[in-house]
């Protein structure tokens, strides 16, 4: 299975095409959101083109190819009008050799691990940064953000496909990081 893992689009219009796109383009058989759908929160600026009514319609259109976990941005109101479940606060994922464990990773995250067996992996956004490492036999997944990307890092999203993570620039479909699990 193919799978296209994105999060923190927080609002924007303009991010949510480009990723609804590149979805479209990688032929992934699901699209993986790791929560802070609809809003930008106190502490982020507004994305571009922020506009989540349009976020609403965009993602509901693809509402049967989507897996969603809960953001600290995401609310029960989010849910009245998003229809696809946003309200989990993980879920667990599986590749032919690895249990992923998929949370937002504001309470789940490196700091606090959720209960994980050697060789699974943790995959979260939140931080808006890329990352892949490997530690006490757990490995640590992030896609970065789509909207809002910090720490200088690109808009981005990733591809997992036979335990393959790649690592690719939102805005032009260039890998530039591939990992293994």
């Amino acid at each position: 299975m193919k799978l296209m893992i994105a999060s923190d689009i927080h609002g924007s219009a303009h991010y949510c095409r480009l990723m609804l796109d590149a979805f479209s383009k990688e032929h992934a058989d699901r699209l993986v959101l790791l929560g802070d759908i609809l809003y930008h929160g106190p502490r982020n600026d507004l994305p571009l083109e922020y506009a989540p009514k349009q976020v609403i319609t965009m993602l509901n259109e693809h509402k049967d190819k989507l897996l969603c976990v809960r953001g600290n941005c995401d609310t029960e109101v989010d849910q009245m009008v998003l229809q696809f479940p946003v309200l989990s606060d993980s879920m667990l994922l599986w590749t032919q050799t690895h249990t992923i464990f998929a949370t937002h990773g504001h309470v789940f995250n490196l700091s606090n691990l959720p209960p994980l067996c050697e060789g699974d992996v943790l995959l979260h956004g939140h931080t808006h940064v890329p990352a892949f490492e490997q530690a006490n036999g757990i490995t640590y997944i992030n896609p970065g953000s789509v909207s809002i990307p910090k720490e200088s890092s690109l808009h981005s999203y990733i591809i997992l496909e036979d335990d393959t993570v790649t690592f690719k620039d939102l805005e032009s479909g260039t890998p530039y990081r591939v990992c293994q699990l």
